[in-house]
């Protein structure tokens, strides 16, 4: 879809829907969020004597539209995002290949098929729990949504979801999709299928997730699909006066490569409310990884495929973020105790402090190709983050950040750079959110 056609597109479907008088609800809403960040050894080491810091202003903008009737439902997210100076201030599209990322994020219709079944269709966002495993990737100004079918059920204590895909390379014109499906799009999946269930209880809940991934790649010059399958949940328990969190998934099958896929991630935290504007929550993540000792054939790390990493393992993203933490092209896995707290201030600011101190599950080498040789400790490092949150206005509201990292010898090991340089991330997020028009009474 070209660029400049999207306006006249968006005007002509808010035109029928305001002028429809039957539609039940209609919102349209828009969202502008320039976020401008200083990098200095952001997801990785920065080596202060050859590199030199990023810094840049990146822009997410949408527009949405939300339909709702007591049958149907329809949802569409046009998004925008660009880095500020990424074209020139005169710029005519079709001429040169596009340096920003037009596109759209969501576009779905519901139909409800009972009192408690209803279907969705399209492209959407997958946002379950935690984000652990499936997340919408908010913080990320580009997100991650599927194209997708899903089923849902709910009452007043519990919920099923059952969704699934099949996708196809958009490369090749409709015309010329003549034989053949074969899929290698990075960072995605060709087919996938799953089951999500949650139960409620007077204190407390329990959701447990079945998802089936598969991958293709061309084998002989034939295309193979593998299919890695990952089981889990996550509860959330009383613990007197704290709430406790445990979660575990095990990853098993084939991954891409064919090898044999034998994975865990498992993870506890507690929390514990000091006073009215004080929490404090203590916990851990394992994530299993793979050491140079094991079978060639067998695969031990954890992918946590689709969640919105960004998270959990630290803000400044140096692990399960797009970019690899591992030795000999072995994922080495994570062990990361954290602490976190959270301050309410006044005029419903906040600020948040987290620390967590990365470790490695497995040995690191000196020299990878050298089994049985020197190693290095199995701490990787410690990273601070501190966020400050407040609402300028109705609709308007500012993040600010900064993290640093204190990296050891066995980081710069798989991550490359100097760990004696200053590593640090700060950043400034505006977001403008406000409802243009709504037929809620």
């Amino acid at each position: 879809m070209r660029v400049y056609k999207l306006p006249c597109i968006i005007t002509a479907i808010c035109i029928c829907l305001l002028s429809n008088t039957g539609f039940a609800q209609f919102k349209l809403g828009a969202e502008v969020r320039p976020r401008s960040e200083f990098r200095n050894g952001f997801k990785k080491l920065i080596d202060k004597d050859t590199q030199k810091p990023a810094f840049f202003t990146e822009q997410r903008t949408r527009l949405t539209m939300d339909y709702q009737s007591d049958k149907t439902a329809f949802y569409v997210s046009f998004q925008d995002v660009r880095i500020w100076g990424a074209e020139s201030q005169i710029y005519k599209p079709g001429v040169a290949t596009s340096p920003y990322f037009t596109s759209i994020h969501q576009a779905w219709g519901q139909f409800a098929l009972g009192s408690r079944w209803k279907m969705k269709i399209g492209r959407q966002e997958l946002d379950y729990d935690n984000a652990r495993f499936l997340g919408n990737l908010a913080w990320a100004q580009q997100s991650r949504s599927h194209d997708a079918i899903l089923f849902t059920y709910a009452d007043s204590t519990q919920a099923f979801h059952l969704g699934g895909a099949f996708n196809q390379d958009g490369n090749t014109p409709e015309y010329a999709k003549l034989l053949g499906t074969f899929y290698d799009r990075p960072g995605n999946y060709k087919t996938m299928q799953f089951a999500w269930y949650q139960k409620k209880f007077s204190e407390g809940s329990l959701s447990l997730l079945f998802f089936n991934n598969g991958v293709q790649a061309l084998e002989d010059e034939t295309p193979k699909t593998r299919f890695s399958q990952t089981f889990g949940g996550i509860a959330h328990l009383p613990l007197g006066k704290m709430k406790l969190e445990l979660e575990g998934y095990y990853q098993f099958g084939k991954d891409p490569s064919d090898k044999k896929l034998n994975a865990l991630l498992l993870a506890a935290s507690v929390t514990k409310a000091i006073s009215q504007k004080v929490s404090l929550t203590v916990g851990g993540d394992y994530v299993s990884g793979t050491s140079m000792e094991a079978d060639a054939s067998t695969n031990n790390s954890f992918t946590p495929l689709y969640g919105t990493n960004h998270k959990f393992y630290g803000f400044m993203d140096y692990f399960y973020v797009g970019n690899p933490s591992a030795q000999g092209g072995r994922t080495i896995g994570l062990i990361n105790p954290y602490i976190k707290t959270k301050w309410k201030l006044p005029k419903g600011s906040a600020l948040i402090a987290h620390a967590h101190h990365f470790l490695s599950p497995v040995k690191i080498y000196q020299n990878p190709s050298e089994l049985g040789g020197e190693t290095a400790g199995s701490s990787l490092g410690t990273e601070i983050d501190l966020v400050f949150a407040t609402s300028i206005s109705p609709g308007v509201s500012l993040n600010v950040g900064y993290s640093q990292l204190f990296a050891t010898e066995s980081m710069q090991l798989i991550k490359g750079g100097d760990k004696s340089s200053t590593q640090n991330w700060a950043w400034v997020m505006l977001t403008f959110k406000p409802t243009l028009f709504s037929s809620e009474k």
